[in-house]
């Protein structure tokens, strides 16, 4: 049994093919037997494709980072969030779904290539605004991806723009890299670098610690569809692989609001103090978060309904005074600071004011004794 044998057919001289199956031997012989045909397993140009075998990934959960940051490029939403996600692996696609209250989620955003995020791995300290930080460089360890060198014009042009933060939605500085060096799998060391963009520069810490979030700002950053009657409301989001449902256990749960940083003014520059007699007269250089590149303008656009600063004056962390003026001067005058009862030293703090924001980050300086 299981013999192939050819058996000639009637009118036809070669015969077919035969597998014996079972043979019987009593006072006749009986053969089973089933016709095989070899060009049946042969592929035919007339064949459909054939399913393509996917590779399972698991439902891992992804690392989403969701980040309120200021106007970049000038054509974002100003109040929208923005959302930063890897995993690894990466699941293909990443759905964020949001809510007011935990039920009834709405599908925000298909995010469908994974941002480059990383753990700094050495601190990065304090630098000068506006010049170049030539100091040790910052080691960084990505999840995925990779960052590259680039010429001085790119940067200048706003190329290697990144973000460093302790991962809450608002600390983030926005800071440019010239120099990445590949030293061991998915580290680099960043060099040259140009702090405090984007009027991220009054919240530059004196150091930010190893362990600070990375995320490279570029197109695989999402900006999620939030309304502006929802700012500074909190949301549900939850966050996973898009080919499960938002009740898996894969996805991430986060509940955040969102003051909408790209309105929010920037920090005045230039601040000066000048004793006059008693009084002391202090003055400051306005800054625009619209169009502030533009050379070919006298002055940079105010970028606001009106022009309004609010000036505090400050000891041991209490404010004494608190005023709001329409110039970028303000005079601290000698009945004022005897009503205060104000002792030096002292600091004086300017913040710009947005009619939809409110104050922005504020610029200080010590008035010794």
């Amino acid at each position: 049994a299981g013999d192939v044998v050819r058996l000639p057919d009637a009118g036809d001289e070669i015969g077919g093919l035969y597998r014996v199956d079972r043979v019987e031997q009593a006072h006749m012989q009986l053969i089973e037997a089933v016709r095989v045909e070899p060009n049946v397993y042969l592929t035919s140009d007339m064949a459909e494709d054939r399913p393509v075998v996917q590779e399972f990934v698991p439902p891992v959960p992804v690392l989403p980072l969701l980040m309120d940051l200021p106007l970049i490029t000038g054509d974002e939403v100003p109040h929208a969030p923005h959302v930063a996600v890897t995993a690894q692996p990466w699941p293909g696609t990443v759905a964020v779904y949001s809510s007011a209250s935990d039920e009834a989620y709405r599908l925000d955003e298909i995010v469908a290539t994974r941002a480059v995020i990383g753990v700094t791995e050495t601190p990065l300290t304090r630098a000068r605004v506006g010049l170049w930080d030539r100091g040790d460089a910052v080691q960084v360890k990505l999840v995925a991806g990779e960052l590259e060198s680039r010429p001085l014009e790119a940067i200048l042009n706003g190329e290697n723009l990144a973000a460093i933060g302790d991962g809450s939605t608002d600390n983030w500085e926005l800071f440019q890299f010239r120099e990445a060096e590949l030293i061991a799998p998915d580290t680099y060391l960043l060099r040259n670098r140009l702090r405090g963009q984007l009027g991220s520069d009054a919240l530059m810490p004196d150091v930010w610690p190893a362990g600070s979030q990375f995320v490279l700002i570029d197109p695989r950053l999402v900006q999620l569809d939030l309304a502006s009657s929802e700012r500074r409301i909190a949301r549900h989001y939850r966050i996973g692989p898009s080919r499960r449902s938002y009740d898996d256990p894969s996805y991430v749960h986060r509940v955040d609001a969102f003051d909408g940083i790209g309105l929010r003014p920037y920090a005045p520059a230039h601040l000066r103090a000048v004793e006059n007699g008693a009084d002391i007269q202090l003055s400051w250089v306005r800054r625009t978060r619209i169009d502030g590149d533009d050379w070919s303008l006298p002055e940079v656009p105010l970028g606001e309904e009106s022009e309004s600063y609010l000036v505090r004056v400050i000891k041991d962390g209490g404010v004494l005074r608190e005023e709001t003026v329409s110039s970028a001067a303000w005079t601290y005058g000698a009945a004022a600071q005897v009503a205060d009862a104000v002792a030096r030293p002292f600091d004086l703090s300017v913040a710009q004011i947005s009619a939809r924001f409110g104050p922005g980050l504020f610029r200080s300086l010590t008035v010794e004794a």
